[in-house]
């Protein structure tokens, strides 16, 4: 049996959810997981991460063999956990990958990458780089009857350009209800007008999904995302998903199940890119999602749904192949595969830029 050491910090949203994801996909192929608490922010991890990175790297000096055929870092690299697997491997969100961990990309043996971005953001740092991308929660509900209304589930991100939808929104009376999902501490703008509906209460996961699937046009014009989680679940359940024309957002969301945002200008953010769009480009890309007929949503919705049920299945495949062949486990390979793969056995590596 794969002994596989998953360590990422249980932030209570997305990664939390790759967490329990990755553990479930790997469980089910018949791995043997253990998830480590990855470090959390604030005061606590300045004061005491140093004291605590000695103390656990001597536990494993000790210990001396290693406990797990493979460490798989979610997000940032732990080096005081690299003794604790014969193999390390690394699935980054390139827009938070700080210096500290490009320094310590040489220790990895691989890089799992979630977008064809991110495979080429690391492979030209000379990594070798499995693609295996990635998925979401299905949030797929056909006893929903749809409207022709719009979604905005901002939560609590500050990179979706929230106050623009806002405050756009707001100089469009005759534009239809447009429903806004975002958290208390980020709602600074909170814009009163007929056709807004401001959700900064607490919304369970039965309304949510209620609120997702009624919606016929999502709006989700994201700055960076290292996977797109709210734009996968936006094409779970067929809406019409409006968002930013950049990467990896426009590998995701295409013109066949969706409408892609010109952005308007561009900063950097660590490894990856904010995109961000203008009032311009939003107003003419809602007045489009407008004008489409029935006949041009039902076949963006067909498409989007098909594309979430096939991405899902060949993730699950390529993410079995990739950390069994990261594993050097020859003998794990097929196992749990639920779809023709073989991306995550072909390795691709870049010279370094």
């Amino acid at each position: 049996m794969l002994r596989v050491n998953l360590i990422a910090w249980d932030n209570g949203v997305g990664l939390s959810r790759d967490l329990r994801l990755i553990a479930t996909v790997l469980r089910d192929a018949g791995m043997s997981v253990d998830i480590q608490p990855g470090q959390g922010r604030g005061k606590l991890r300045k004061w005491f991460g140093p004291w605590a990175r000695r103390l656990r790297i001597g536990w494993h000096r000790l210990r001396r063999r290693p406990r797990f055929d493979l460490n798989l870092m979610l997000e940032h690299i732990r080096p005081e956990l690299l003794g604790a697997a014969h193999c390390n491997a690394f699935i980054p969100n390139p827009e938070w990958c700080l210096p500290r961990d490009v320094k310590r990309l040489k220790r990895m043996d691989h890089v799992l990458a979630k977008t064809d971005h991110a495979v080429d953001i690391f492979g030209h740092r000379g990594c070798r780089v499995a693609p295996i991308g990635f998925t979401s929660v299905d949030r797929h509900d056909a006893g929903v009857p749809r409207q022709r209304t719009f979604f905005h589930l901002a939560g609590r991100s500050s990179a979706k350009r929230t106050r623009l939808v806002l405050e756009t929104w707001a100089r469009h009376p005759e534009w239809p209800t447009l429903t806004v999902v975002q958290h208390p501490h980020k709602a600074r703008y909170r814009p009163v007008a007929a056709n807004i509906v401001h959700r900064i209460d607490y919304v369970d996961d039965a309304e949510l999904q209620q609120l997702q699937n009624e919606n016929l046009f999502h709006l989700c014009p994201s700055e960076t995302e290292g996977f797109g989680h709210y734009l996968v679940e936006a094409l779970s359940v067929g809406a019409v998903t409006l968002t930013t024309d950049a990467e990896p957002m426009n590998e995701l969301v295409t013109p066949e199940r969706g409408l892609l945002i010109p952005f308007a200008t561009t900063q950097p953010q660590q490894l990856a890119t904010r995109y961000q769009i203008d009032a311009d480009a939003l107003e003419a890309a809602v007045e489009a999602a407008l004008a489409l007929s029935d006949e041009d949503i039902a076949a963006r919705s067909q498409a989007a749904r098909a594309f979430f049920l096939d991405n899902d299945a060949a993730f699950r495949g390529r993410l079995v192949e990739a950390v069994a062949a990261a594993a050097r486990r020859p003998d794990m390979l097929g196992a749990g595969v639920r779809a023709t793969t073989g991306a995550g056995l072909q390795p691709q590596v870049a010279p370094t830029a």
